[in-house]
C-alpha cells in the first residue's frame, strides 16, 4: 500500500481552535487514509506517536504555539524559530527513516516544504496565502520560498489568486486544492429566521483577520440599525484579544447585544454559523478561508470585505453581501445592507459553492494530481 507523509505546521489537539489554517486538515487526513496509508508529522507541545489502522500521527515538540506567532523579523523571536527549524528537520528525518512514505505534502511551504525538501523524497506543497503575502516579502526568505516551491513535484494553493501569485514566484505550475473540513449537524437549530437578525465572527482576532474592522464597524452603527440586530456573537482569539474583548464589553454596557467568547470545537462552530443568519468574514488579507467552506456547508450566508479570491467567489455564487472596500466604513455600509435582506435568498448559490468546496473531492484531486501509485 503507497504511503502519503503529511507535513503541517497546524494540526488539532486538545486545545480547540489552536490549530489556526490548519482545521481542516485531520478531515483531509482522514479522507486520504480511506484510500492510502498516511503518515501524520505535526508541531506540538510535547512528542508522541498515535496509529489506528492506516493513519499514523507523529507529533514533536516545538518551544512556542501557534507558529503564527513568531516573527522572522524580530529578534526576540529567533531563538524559537531556529529551535522549531532544527526540530521539526529532525522529526522529519526520523519519520522518513521509520514509515518511508511514497510521495510527502508539506502543509506549508514554509517551514514544511523546507522540511520536505531536506528528504529526497518527492514532494508537494500546499501554499497559503501567509506563505506568499508574508513570509515572502521578506528577501531572504522569499528565497528559500522560491527554491521550496521549484523542488516541489507539483504545487497546491487554496486560492485562485494565490495560485497565479505562486506561479509568478515559482515559474511552475499551481493547482487550485479548496480547503475544507466537515462539521456536524448544528444542534438546536430550529431554522426560524425573524425578523431581527443574528450575526457573528468565528476566527483569529488578528489584523489580518479584520477583527479591529468588525469592532469599529460595529461601534459605528445607529440605534436604527441595531434595531434590526437580535445579537451578534463574536468568538476565537489572539493577539487582539483585548481589543476585541473590551469593545464587546463597550458596546454591551451600552445596551448592544453583543457576547464574545473563546475557541471553539467544531461541534459548537457548527452551532454558531447554524444558528447566524450570516456570518462576518472582515479579512484584509484572505485567499479562501476555511469559513467560508464552513459557512456553504451550513447554508449560512456571508457579510464579507472585498479581499482575495472573495469577490470572485461572491460574484459566481451569490453567497451573501460584500463590502466595497477592506475598512471598518465599507464593513460597515455592508452590515447596513444585509440588514435588509432575507438571508433565505442566498441559499441556490451557497448550495452551488457546497458542493464545490468539499474534502473528500480535494483528497481525490490531490492523488490524481500526483499520479502513480496513487491515482
Amino acid at each position: 500500500m503507497p504511503r502519503i507523509a503529511l507535513i503541517t505546521t497546524s494540526y488539532p489537539d486538545a486545545t480547540p481552535g489552536r490549530e489556526a489554517a490548519g482545521s481542516f486538515v485531520e478531515d483531509f487526513a482522514l479522507e486520504l487514509a480511506r484510500i492510502v496509508d498516511v503518515t501524520v508529522l505535526a508541531v506540538s507541545e510535547a512528542d508522541s506517536v498515535e496509529r489506528d489502522d492506516r493513519l499514523t500521527i507523529r507529533r514533536f515538540a516545538v518551544p512556542r504555539l501557534p507558529l503564527s506567532r513568531l516573527r522572522p523579523g524580530n529578534p526576540i523571536d529567533w531563538p524559537a524559530i531556529v529551535t522549531t527549524l532544527r526540530r521539526g528537520q529532525r522529526a522529519t528525518a526520523d519519520m522518513v527513516s521509520a514509515d518511508r512514505p511514497d510521495h510527502i505534502l508539506a502543509l506549508w511551504a514554509l517551514p514544511s516544504g523546507w522540511w520536505a525538501r531536506s528528504t529526497g523524497v518527492p514532494y508537494s506543497t500546499w501554499v497559503l496565502g501567509s506563505d506568499v503575502w508574508i513570509l515572502g516579502r521578506v528577501p531572504v526568505i522569499r528565497s528559500v520560498l522560491a527554491g521550496v516551491l521549484n523542488g516541489a513535484a507539483r504545487r497546491f494553493a487554496d486560492g485562485i489568486q494565490l495560485g497565479a501569485d505562486v506561479e509568478r514566484l515559482s515559474a511552475r505550475s499551481c493547482s487550485f486544492l479548496a480547503s475544507s473540513r466537515r462539521l456536524p449537524t448544528p444542534r438546536n437549530n430550529s431554522g426560524e429566521h425573524g425578523d431581527r437578525l443574528k450575526l457573528a465572527f468565528l476566527g483569529r482576532w488578528h489584523p489580518n483577520k479584520g477583527a479591529d474592522l468588525l469592532m469599529q464597524a460595529l461601534a459605528s452603527l445607529g440605534d436604527e440599525e441595531w434595531q434590526r440586530i437580535d445579537e451578534i456573537r463574536i468568538f476565537g482569539g489572539g493577539p487582539l484579544e483585548e481589543l476585541v474583548k473590551k469593545s464587546a464589553h463597550e458596546l454591551a454596557a451600552a445596551g448592544r447585544p453583543v457576547a464574545s467568547g473563546g475557541y471553539l470545537d467544531k461541534q459548537e462552530a457548527a452551532d454558531l454559523i447554524g444558528w447566524a443568519d450570516f456570518l462576518i468574514l472582515p479579512s484584509r488579507i484572505e485567499s479562501i478561508p476555511v469559513i467560508f467552506s464552513d459557512a456553504m456547508q451550513l447554508g449560512t450566508p456571508l457579510i464579507a470585505t472585498p479581499v482575495g479570491d472573495l469577490p470572485r467567489l461572491f460574484e459566481r455564487y451569490k453567497c451573501g453581501v460584500l463590502a466595497d472596500a477592506p475598512t471598518s466604513e465599507g464593513l460597515a455600509d455592508a452590515l447596513r445592507t444585509a440588514l435588509h435582506q432575507d438571508s433565505r435568498s442566498f441559499l441556490p448559490g451557497i448550495e452551488r459553492a457546497r458542493t464545490d468546496f468539499d474534502t473528500r473531492s480535494s483528497a481525490r484531486l490531490f492523488l490524481d494530481t500526483i499520479g502513480e501509485p496513487f491515482s
